[in-house]
Order: structure tokens, then sequence, then C-alpha cells
């Protein structure tokens, strides 16, 4: 043990006197509501999403059947089984055809019933299918048969085998034809996934089925559309675009299963549906063209990213052989904004939607970084040239640094850990504004899992007050992963940040912090000044100019509250509205069964110029504050 002289003993029990006379230092945060620091790009926050985690089959697409065009023939196809009413068999076996080029086989039904005896098939959908009392479902089937007769649709419940909904449809012979129906669930239907879809016939013989497809009710009632709930949940983020196709998903494994949009537009039976880079097939019925009528119902613009010449495993292309691609990209581009005077623009009008959409970014391919082979920088420059020779008002995002083809915006990805995304909250602050604008287009605090838990919520409020300070150069960003199917099997990557099962959905932490921050947000920021803060304290500051408005972002992630004192000059008399977002611990989180066991609580609070302030540990607060 060191033993210390008695001479340097006095003198230190001298500064603890010292220490404990003088008086602590108190916190403080000055918002000088009247200096403009910086505009706020009002396309900062927006969505993006990738047929990852089961997101668009088994998720936001409302088909409720799965594996509707039967791939994986042979004996056996996955999600479906022999289903049976009395004595009544089914021998399955493939089909030697189909109703299209894209869809050239079937299931082949050989029948042994009659009487009261019935034979089929079941589906068991994405982990259940979601049924709700008095509710109508749509459905449709191709089939052909030795002869005509009927087939008896029927939404069962697990539990009691009992029908909740059933619709007969005519099947009227020997040729592939498209049979439609309805059915309206029982007000004795209890709201659950336990529920199944069979397909059964009275009568022995051979039927071949094909693109058996169930919809429950979609947003704004859009055919072949989007779940409700989870339409209504993005639309409460208050997003300014969607990133689409999405990361990988748009690159796939193989050039081969790459997101082709061509085969991905026009009608069902003519989409061959192709294998995503998370090992399961993708049944393209989220096509460009239902990308973009999402983008059109949350009234948000595209982000169109358009596929470069490089796949996951490896594979590219370069110089004359990525002319094609191109090519693609231009057809692409056309198939969105063209007019019915343009060859693409006329097959969109055929499609069935005869305005153009909005267009103002285009990102030439996805995470290019990870090409071995180095190739981006000549595939950018190439698809730069051709884009902007047709299109000169387009503006180019790269997915990687690159020192030529002159972009116009930088794509940056961050994956981190709570503590690792508040040591980079501030690091934009000092960024070359003379570069590329910056689009945060792939982002997540990963803790928690299927979905985060309050520790990456606290991770996200700090990273987002760093791109609000600094949204004059990063223009727009968006969270990655946006879906998560928590049954078991459905989820690839954590964390996520809605969760869903096939009847209901909740959102994360992280979804509350993101829907605060993003319907919060002024048009510039103003300058501040703070003093004496732990250092997992983070703020942001923006004004909204015609609603004389101050948002003031505040977040503590620290276990201890935060005691400040607060400077807003300007401020009008009147109430502030405080959002707060808080949990016990960083560990707390939301699931299936508890969805809202961590959701904002607002509060209102007389506010004035100066005041002492306290923000509790482990907070996340947006408050709006009147000006004069």
């Amino acid at each position: 043990m060191l033993r210390l002289k008695p001479s340097l003993v006095a003198a230190a029990a001298a500064l603890a006197a010292c220490a404990v006379t003088l008086p602590a230092q108190t916190a403080s945060l000055k918002v000088q509501t009247d200096a403009s620091v910086a505009p706020v790009s009002p396309m900062l926050y927006g969505l993006m999403t990738e047929e990852i985690n089961f997101s668009y089959d088994g998720g936001l697409y409302a088909e409720m059947v799965r594996n509707r065009s039967f791939q994986h023939r042979g004996k056996n196809f996955s999600s479906w089984l022999p289903a049976s009413r009395g004595n009544g068999t089914v021998e399955i076996d493939g089909g030697t055809d189909g109703p299209s080029t894209a869809l050239s086989t079937s299931m082949k039904l050989n029948l042994k019933a009659g009487g009261s005896d019935q034979a089929g098939v079941a589906n068991m959908g994405y982990w259940g299918m979601g049924v709700k009392p008095g509710t109508a479902y749509t459905g449709s089937l191709y089939a052909k048969s030795d002869k005509a007769r009927t087939a008896q649709v029927m939404l069962i419940s697990d539990e009691s085998g009992e029908a909740v909904a059933k619709a007969d449809v005519a099947i009227s012979g020997e040729s592939w034809k498209q049979y439609t129906f309805k059915m309206t669930s029982s007000a004795k239907a209890v709201a659950s996934s336990a529920y199944h879809l069979e397909v059964l016939f009275g009568e022995s013989g051979t039927v071949e089925l094909q693109l058996v497809s169930l919809m429950g009710p979609t947003y704004h009632d859009r055919a072949n559309g989007n779940r409700s709930d989870l339409m209504s949940m993005m639309a409460a983020m208050n997003p300014h675009f969607l990133r689409l196709p999405g990361g990988n998903y748009l690159e796939g494994d193989t050039i081969k299963e790459r997101f082709n949009w061509k085969e991905t537009i026009g009608p069902l039976v003519d989409r061959p549906t192709h294998r995503s880079p998370w090992n399961y097939t993708s049944s393209d019925g989220m096509g460009l063209l239902e990308f973009l009528e999402w983008c059109e119902d949350l009234k948000v613009e595209p982000v169109l990213a358009v596929y470069a010449g490089y796949s996951l495993k490896g594979e590219h292309v370069t110089g004359a052989e990525l002319k094609p691609f191109i090519q693609e990209a231009l057809d692409e581009i056309e198939y969105v904004t063209g007019d019915a005077s343009t060859k693409w623009g006329a097959e969109r009008v055929k499609n069935g939607h005869p305005a153009p959409f909005p267009l103002q970014y285009v990102e030439i391919g996805n995470e290019d970084f990870f090409d071995k082979a180095k190739t981006y920088e000549d595939r950018f420059d190439d698809f730069a040239k051709a884009i902007r020779a047709k299109y000169p008002s387009l503006k180019m995002i790269t997915t990687m640094p690159i020192t030529r083809g002159n972009p116009d915006v930088l794509d940056d990805h961050y994956y981190r850990t709570p503590e690792e995304m508040f040591s980079m909250a501030h690091m934009y602050d000092k960024t070359d504004r003379k570069g590329p604008k910056i689009f945060v287009g792939e982002w997540a605090t990963r803790t928690g899992s299927p979905t985060p838990d309050f520790g990456a919520a606290l991770g996200d409020a700090a990273w987002m007050t760093g791109m609000e300070r600094n949204s004059d150069i990063i223009i727009m960003s968006c969270y990655a992963p946006l879906f998560v199917n928590v049954n078991p099997g459905g989820m690839q990557w954590p964390s996520d940040l809605i969760g869903y099962d096939a009847s209901k959905a909740y959102g994360s932490p992280s979804y509350y912090a993101q829907a605060l921050f993003a319907s919060h947000l002024g048009d510039h920021t103003v300058k501040t000044d703070a003093t004496g803060l732990n250092s997992r304290f983070f703020w942001s500051a923006t004004v909204s100019t015609a609603d004389k408005m101050l948002h003031l972002k505040l977040v503590n992630g620290s276990s201890s509250t935060q005691k400040l004192s607060l400077d807003i000059p300007g401020v009008a008399s009147g109430k502030a509205t405080t959002y707060t977002l808080s949990a016990g611990s960083r560990w707390a989180t939301n699931t299936i069964e508890r969805p809202e066991a961590i959701k904002p609580v607002t509060s209102s609070t007389t506010w004035k110029a100066n005041l002492d302030y306290t923000v509790p540990g482990n907070t996340i607060q947006v408050i709006d504050i009147p000006l004069k």
C-alpha cells in the first residue's frame, strides 16, 4: 500500500475541502431561435424496404396464400397439404403445363370423392391466415379439370375445424381459365391468425390448379394491394420518400436472380417469381408498379435504385456487356416517368396507371463496396452518362465514395450498437460541404430481436439529432430493415422497426422515436450552445417558419437524470407540448404480445424563455414550443 507523507496528506485534505465548497457546474442549453444556421432537407426522413424477413410476401403484400404459384414442384408443394371431409382422398402430383409461359407448371389433384366425402388441398398461409369477423375476402384461382365441377373454397378455423367463410367456384372444364370469388367471414369468427384455406371437391376425377390467391382488405381498397395496418403505421411515420426496390433484393445473389423489373409488371399470371437473396421465393406480386402505387398511397416520392451489373456472389459485367443493363435502367425510368407516347410509358398505361410518377433521384446499384473486382467506378460512370444524356434533371446517387462520374449524392450505411451511435452523433458536424450530398440509405442501432429494444431507440434518437443538425448536407435517410414477421423462421436479420404476424402488428421503441422525430421537424436549424451536459446527452433544434414553432429534441442516453438550465429567447406565452418516450432500462421493449409497453406520452407545460429543466434517464423528448 502506498503511504503519503504528512505534508502531502495535509495538502490533499485542503484540496478536498475546497472541492466540497465549490458549486457543481450547472449544465445549460441555449437555443437562439432567431439565428438560422442552415435549411432542413424536406426529404430528410423516408422509408427503405426489401424482401427480407418476409417483408413483402408474408408481410406488407396482402396475399394470404403462401406459395400460391406452386413453386418447388414435385410430389410435395411447400405450404400445401392434402385436405378432406369424410372419407375423401387425394393424391397430389405435378401438372404438366400451366396457364402461361411464366407459370408453365401446376399442381395436379387426383380425387376420390362423392356424396358427403370431399377431397382437395389446404394452404397454411404465412404462419396462419389473419381473419377478422364480418370481413370481406377476395380470391381467384386458375384451374382446368377433366369435367365441369365445383370447387368449395373455405377459410377454416384451426381450432374448431369450422368454416368461417366460404364460396363455391364453378370450374367449366379442360382449358385453363381464371375464376374469381368473394366471401365474407361470419360475425362469430374470432380475430386471430389461427386459420387456413381449403379448396375441396365433391366428385372423383382430376383437377389442376395454379395461382391460388386470397386477399383481405387492402389500404385504400387497392387491388393487389397492401395490408392496411402496416400502411397506416408507415403513414404515421410522416415519410417523404421510399427507396425501392430495396438493398440486396435489387442485386440478387446472381445476375439471373436480380430484381428484373420487366418480369414484375402486368398480370400476375405473367410473373414467373424469383428467388430472393434471403433464401425464399418472391412471388413478385409486389412488382415495380405496386412499389410506385405504394408511394402514391403514402404521398411520397420514389427513390429508384437500378440494377448496375453486380450481384452479391460476385457476378458482374463491364464494358460492352453492360449495355443491355444500362438500357434496362433507361427503360425502367421511362416506365416510371414516361407518358403514353413512349414505349414503356405506354406499357405502364396498359398496366392501369395513366399518369407518370415523379422522380428526382436514381441510385446506381447497392453497396458496391462489396465488389472485390473494384469495377464500380467504371460501371457508375457508364450508367450516369447514359441516364444524364436522356434525363438531365435526374440526380445520381453513388453507393460508395468514387473519384469519377460526378455523383450528386453519396449513400452511407451504418449498423451500430447504442454506444457506437452515441459516439457517431457528431460525425457530420464538420463534414466538407463542397462534396456530394449524403443519403444515409440504411442505418439502425442493432440491439433487440426481432425488433429493437429501448437502448436501440436511444441510439437511433441520438443519431437522428446529428442528422437533423446537418440536414443541409444529409438530404435523405431511411432506417433498415423496416419489417419483420415475428414467427419462428420469419426473421433473417434483427433488429427491425415494425413486427407483425398474419393478423396484427406493433411498433418497436425505435419506430416511435422515428415517428416522433419525422413528425416534428422544422424547415431550418437554429444556433445552439451547450455546456456541462453528460456525454450521452444529445439535442437538435429546428424551427417551422410558417407555424412559428420550435421543435426541440432532447435525448438522455444515460440512466441518470440530466438537469439543465434552458435559455430560449423568443418563446411566446402559452403552453408547449411535450412528447416523451422512456423506459426503465435499455433492455425494455415491445413485443407482439405487449405491443404498447413503450409508447409516447403527451403532456402540456407552460413554457418561458428561461427555466430549469430535468430530463429523466433513458428518455427521448420532443418538445414543440410556440415562438413569438
